[in-house]
């Protein structure tokens, strides 16, 4: 087996949302919401989690960024059998915004750094796309930016945007739990013609917009008839915000992954008023379902994850809190 060159390593990853209305499982894009993971090599495993939520992943081997950090020392042949693991993410757990993702793409570029990163991007990201089943989400919190991707079940290949400068986002989290694999088995296993011509237009519009900066063309590219309109009736009031929010500002709007989470995008010199003006009309149309919800002002990332620098000194003596301070939703 080949030696390792460090004994720690920590990253940070972005959130990201998915399909972007008409983009099923293809579009993506990385979010200023973050994640951070630092592995260490240990004698015994050990876990840190934070975060809410977080406190009660598994804190055994049987835990998902244990096992992947071991596919990669497996396909690197390199034994670090255990390793001390501390997590913390602003991301909420099963809302649509990645959070499975996120992690995932923290512990393989995590591992592959502890090991002198003998796997390509493009392998690792190979790996996480045949792990969450999809590339859009691990693309988007991967590379950052806007990617267009598409996956055949063997090999995914992507393209990255970068977002309009003028583009930022309002995103609307209701406190309730939805399982992706809940909102997938709504969505039926055939479609009309028309329905998917419908979206291949869309979708087709939307990465141009996108590429172009032409925001007014949202409102019309997001439309969806693939998966919004049979996930509606699992979040109240979504068909409501769906047809209403470019009243009241938005550019466009869609579905953040498989929800509940609904996100608008809004052009960054809306005024202050309309801004505010969209914010209560999404809490005030889920509240009208007895929804408790909360929003958040997120800009695009375009950087994707980051290998954080770190001094040995620094690494041996602050706490792990201490050394993303600053940075996390507290």
């Amino acid at each position: 087996m080949k030696q390792i060159n460090q004994n720690s390593v920590l990253v940070r990853v972005p959130a990201s949302t998915a399909n972007l209305g008409p983009g099923f499982d293809t579009l993506g894009m990385a979010l200023s919401l973050y994640a951070w993971l630092e592995i260490s090599v240990a004698d015994t495993t050990t876990f840190e989690f934070y975060g809410e939520g977080n406190e009660e992943l598994p804190k055994d081997k049987s835990n998902l960024i244990y096992k992947v950090a071991q596919m990669v020392f497996l396909e690197a042949g390199v034994a670090v059998p255990d390793l001390h693991i501390k997590f913390y993410s602003d991301i909420p757990l099963t809302r649509g915004l990645g959070s499975s993702a996120t992690a995932i793409i923290a512990a393989l570029i995590a591992a592959n750094a502890l090991i002198d990163s003998p796997l390509s991007d493009n392998r690792l990201f190979q790996i996480a796309t045949a792990l969450e089943g999809h590339p859009d989400n691990v693309g988007a919190s991967m590379f950052g930016g806007i990617v267009v991707a598409a996956w055949d079940g063997e090999k995914a290949e992507y393209v990255k945007l970068t977002p309009p400068s003028q583009l930022t986002t309002l995103v609307v989290i209701p406190e309730f739990h939805l399982a992706t694999e809940k909102a997938r088995q709504v969505i039926p296993d055939e479609l009309e013609m028309a329905d998917a011509v419908f979206n291949v237009g869309r979708s087709s519009l939307l990465v141009a917009a996108l590429a172009t900066g032409q925001l007014q063309l949202l409102a019309h590219a997001m439309q969806d008839r693939l998966h919004q309109p049979y996930r509606t009736p699992l979040i109240p009031g979504m068909s409501h915000i769906l047809e209403q929010s470019v009243q009241h500002g938005a550019l466009g709007v869609a579905l953040s992954g498989a929800g509940p989470t609904i996100i608008t995008f809004v052009d960054r010199d809306l005024a202050a008023t309309s801004k505010n003006q969209l914010e209560r009309f999404l809490l005030e149309t889920l509240s009208e379902q007895n929804i408790t919800a909360s929003t958040h002002w997120l800009d695009p990332c375009n950087n994707g994850s980051v290998v954080m620098k770190q001094a040995v000194s620094e690494s041996l003596q602050l706490p792990f809190l201490d050394r993303i301070k600053g940075e996390i939703n507290v």
